[in-house]
This record gives C-alpha cells, structure tokens and sequence, in this order.
C-alpha cells in the first residue's frame, strides 16, 4: 500500500515535467510514511510513496527498475499471491528482492499484458516497458486501489489521489455537470470514469490502459465476473453452496494474512467483520481488533461495543475500545475532508478516519468487511429486487436508491448546472440491462459491486486508512469469492432479510446475538442529527462568500436546509444538509472556485 504518480508525455516530443511529479509524489506523504523514490527517462517519470508491508528492506523500494529486462514500475498495492508466482517464475528469473513489486515486473515480462490475469490482490500499477516505448497503467478487478488521471498540456498525468494531481499543478478544476449529477443523486457517489471535477478521470476498475507513442491510448477490460446460473453448480444444494462459499472466504481471509508486519481486524460488531475475526482464529491467529463508539445524540445509540466486546472476548483478540464524544467529532471534521480524494457524503467517513488514527498507533495493516453488503446483498433495497421482475430491476432500484430525480434536481441547482437530461437514470438504466444478469436482483447486485461500491464504501475506507499510513484489506471482495457468489441463486443471498448464506454460516461460529440482530450502521449520530459545532461548520460553510460566489446551488434551496438542518433524510439514511456541505467543504479546501 503507497502512493503512486507520473507523468507520460503523449503529445510530440518532450521530458516529462519532474517538478509536477514531485509535487504530486510529496503531498501524498500520508500514504507512505517510510520512503520516496523517483525514475525518469524518455518520456516517462514515476513518484511512489512508501508504505513498508512487504520485504521492509531497501530492495523493495520503488520505483522499482529491471535493466535487464528494460522495465520500471510504481505500485499501489498488494499482490496476495506472490510467493506462489515468485516460484512459478523463478525458473525462468533470478529475483533480487523478496517483494511482490518485483513480481510483477517478472510476470509482465512473462506474460505479456495478459500478466495482470495471474495477480490475485488489489493494485494499482505503472508499468514502463522501456523497449517497446509502452506505458501500462493497470487498476484490480473490484477498484479496491484509486488511479486519476488528468489531461495536462499534451502530457498524460496520473495519482494515487485526486488532491495529488492539483499538486502538480494546470488541472481544469471547473466542475463537471455530469459528476455533479452522480454526486446529489447517488448520495455522493460519482462512479469511473468521472469525478466532480471536468479535468480529473479515474480508471475504471479490471481494466488496463496502454499508452504507445503515435497512438491513441487503448483500453481492456480483462475481468467481469457472470451473474447467471452456471452449468458447474447444476444439482448443488444450498448446504453445497454454503461449503463452498465458507471455503473461499476462509481463503480470502488467509490470503491476507500474507504480511510482514502483523495484520489486525477492524472489529465493528456487525456480522462481516465478526466473521473476519473468527475464520482468523480459524489459521490460528488472535490478531489486535478495534471497535469505535460514539456519544448517543437525540435518541440514536453511538456505539455496538456490546456485540463487539462479545466477539472479541469468545475468539480472545487483543481488542481495543475505542470512545469518541461529540467534541472530537466536530474537531476532526475538517480534518477527514481534506483527506478525502473526493468528495464523500457518507457520515461513517469520519468514523473510518477516527479508527484508523488510533489503528497506527499500534498496526500498519487490518482486515475490514468492507463489500460484503453489495455481493450478499445485504442492504434494505435490495430487497425489492429480489421479488422484481427481470425487467424492472432499474425502476426498483430508482425507487429504492436514487436520493433525487432529474426533476428534483432542477430545484437544487442553478439551471446551467444542470445537465439536459437524466444523465444518471440512463447510466444505471444501461448497466442494469446489459446482459449477463439472470434476475432483477443479481443486475443490481453487479451494478452495486462493479459500478458503485468503488466510489463508496471501497472509497472510504482506502481514503482514511491511508490517511494515517495504513493499509486496509478487504477479504469479501476477493476475486474468487466474488465471482463464486455472482453465480450463487440470489435467493439465498437476499434470504433472512439479506445475507443470508453468510447468516447460515455465522451461526456456526459466532455468538448468536451479532448473527440475529437488526442490521447496524457505524453510528455516527452527531453527523446523521446535526447540531452544536458541526452545524455552525456546516452553516459558515454554506453561508461563505466562495459557496456563494460559486453559484451552483439555488440559494432558496440551500436557505430551507440551513433553516431546517435535519429535516430531509437521503434513501441511505444521510443527512442532506451533510452531503451538501461536505462538498463545498471539498472545493473550498482544495481551492477550487
């Protein structure tokens, strides 16, 4: 887990400006706190901030080069099974480190673009092939690791972060219509390739892009797991189903375990990351979990210890409580928005960063349950699909999810703002029809986990661990376990309320009272009923002469808000008055007028 970033020159002749890249590589110190490096040549430079994880010694620094082969790479990231590819290759390499960067040079080499289909792991890659005068630039299958890119003076710029490309300086920063529209509709999810910003992309997630000179870049998409019946699994039971889905997380779990510094749980109570802990005591570890409660504010509990205390103490974690009162929250308000790449809306952001502040203290790397809603289907709207017609799965999920239609937003935005039409009904409306899905449900399970789930929850949690230099594993979207659970029946995922297949298999393992509970949100009850000092932020916020001076809300709808702060709830139980002022609080910190 690091930072990357580099610039390509794609235009003519030219050196790429080290200057930018170095700003670039600097502001992102937070990823990796334990080195830097820098590579040039030709028409190519690379920045990578260091997070040590994997081989601690100078050999695993990055960039990384092989003269030999004629290659150089910055990497974000971790390849779970490189041992297993270390010794399929080292018959035809001599290895100098014992780091997974230096695989995937020799994989590539190997095997050609088609290198990527053999890592198992979450990455984001810049891959040099210095001979073919090639550039790769490679995102994993789930987008579990962030890549932007930006258009700058005939020169393709790339990060590990958005504010990390602003760094570098001569980005369009005008916001973008069709982002905007994502944003205020989806509870702040702008999904790859936009963001809100016009100037600024992201790599969507399974794909390679290849930049050769004289070319146009070229695309690949080299993963998309089927959401249909497979003839492998004819005649399977759901006892079967239930084996073998128990079989892959316990691999996904053990897959991440491969570490050389020690890898602890975030242990919120709820039954994902409950299991995460008992099928690590399942290898034999006791890892150090953490738990994080908040104040009770208005009515509404801040905290689930007592579920998580229970599992910490049945499978003997080193655990640690954490308590947050309203004070700290507001403090840290700022703080967490300015580690955000974007813009995000959701209250449990702040959460996320508290833990992780506390989790460096003690682990650079954690295990998390991060995904498991989005593959089992365990959110409150999904169930509507799963008793819909195949051909109503997009007017469910409108129904179920969009916070605001195309007609709303017309009351919410000046009118140039706003784009002609409903760019964000169309986009889910296509990827929910394509095919490849066999029901309602399983269409929206793959919208959730391949369009959405990487610009939010995947999102969150990589921007607030690596805000405090650690790295955040997430065992439910491992690439197997995925693909297996796409072609399970959907009605034992949505079963019991939602997942209900990974429920059957708690039940085995875990204190019966986290598996049978309601189904719990990180509480955060200070951001989700707003008053005291994150109000006052939030009306300054929206009151400022730059909100103003910006233009892009009407002003008679942003006045109602203010007047009445809690009075409009987004579908996924946000506050609206939250979502709004989270953005401006972006733009205002990052400059952008």
């Amino acid at each position: 887990m690091c930072g990357i970033a580099g610039e390509i020159v794609t235009d003519g002749a030219g050196r790429p400006d080290l200057g930018a890249v170095e700003r670039m590589t600097r502001s992102m110190w937070s990823r990796g706190p334990d080195g830097a490096g820098s590579w040039s040549e030709g028409r190519v430079a690379l920045g990578h901030r260091r997070l040590s994880i994997i081989d601690l010694s100078g050999a695993g620094a990055q960039p990384m080069t092989d003269d030999e082969l004629g290659l150089a790479v910055a990497f974000n990231g971790c390849i779970y099974n490189y041992e297993q590819l270390r010794d399929e290759l080292s018959a035809h390499y001599r290895f100098r480190s014992t780091s997974d960067t230096e695989v995937i040079l020799k994989a590539y080499d190997h095997w050609g673009e088609r290198f990527v289909e053999h890592l198992v792991g979450m990455f984001a890659i810049a891959l040099v092939d210095r001979r073919r005068d090639r550039v790769l630039l490679v995102r994993d299958r789930l987008g579990i690791k962030p890549l932007y890119l930006a258009g700058v003076r005939g020169r393709t710029r790339f990060a590990s972060t958005l504010p990390a490309l602003l760094a570098g300086g001569g980005v369009d920063t005008e916001l973008d219509p069709v982002g905007l529209h994502h944003y205020l509709t989806w509870h702040s999810i702008v999904p790859a390739p936009r963001t809100v910003l016009r100037g600024v992309r992201k790599l969507p997630p399974a794909t390679i892009r290849v930049f050769e000179r004289g070319r146009e870049p070229r695309d690949h998409v080299y993963w998309q797991p089927s959401y249909t019946r497979r003839p492998e699994h004819e005649g399977w039971t759901e006892q079967d189903w239930r084996q073998a889905v128990r079989e892959a997380l316990q691999v996904a779990v053990r897959r991440r375990t491969v570490s050389d510094v020690e890898v602890g749980v975030l242990l919120s109570g709820g039954l994902d990351s409950s299991l995460l802990v008992a099928l690590l005591a399942e290898e034999g570890q006791r890892p150090s979990s953490f738990s994080i409660g908040f104040s009770d504010h208005n009515g509404v509990e801040g905290d689930e210890f007592v579920y998580s205390d229970a599992v910490a103490q049945k499978f003997g974690t080193d655990h640690h409580q954490i308590r947050i009162g309203d004070e700290q929250v507001a403090a840290s308000v700022e703080h967490t928005v300015g580690s955000m790449s974007e813009p995000m809306g959701s209250h449990d952001v702040t959460a996320f960063h508290l833990v992780c502040r506390e989790v460096s203290k003690h682990v650079k790397v954690v295990q998390c349950g991060q995904g498991a809603d989005e593959v089992f289907a365990g959110y409150r709207y999904h169930q509507p699909a799963a008793g819909a017609a195949r051909d109503q799965a997009a007017g469910v999920f409108r129904e179920a999810f969009h916070d605001l239609g195309h007609d709303e937003l017309a009351h919410v935005l000046e009118p140039h703002w706003l784009t002609d039409h409903d760019v964000s009904g169309d986009l889910i409306t296509r990827h929910l029809a394509a095919a490849g899905a066999d029901t309602a449900l399983d269409a929206v399970l793959r919208t959730d986990t391949h369009l959405l789930m990487p610009d939010d929850p995947v999102k969150r949690v990589d921007n607030m661990a690596m805000a405090w230099g650690v790295e955040a594993r997430v065992p439910f979207l491992d690439q197997d376990l995925v693909e297996l659970v796409a072609a399970c029946p959907p009605e034992l995922k949505s079963g019991q309320g939602g997942k209900g297949i990974l429920k059957d298999i708690g039940r085995d393992v875990l204190p019966p009272e986290v598996v049978d509970r309601k189904k719990g949100y990180f509480p955060v009850p200070a951001l989700t009923r707003l008053d005291g000092e994150v109000l006052d932020l939030l009306r300054s916020t929206m009151s400022s002469p730059a909100a103003r001076r910006r233009g892009v809300l009407r002003r008679d709808y942003v006045d109602a808000l203010l007047a009445d702060p809690n009075g409009r709830e987004t579908k996924a139980g946000g506050n609206e008055l939250w979502h709004l002022g989270v953005l401006e609080m972006w733009l205002q910190q990052h400059g952008i007028g």
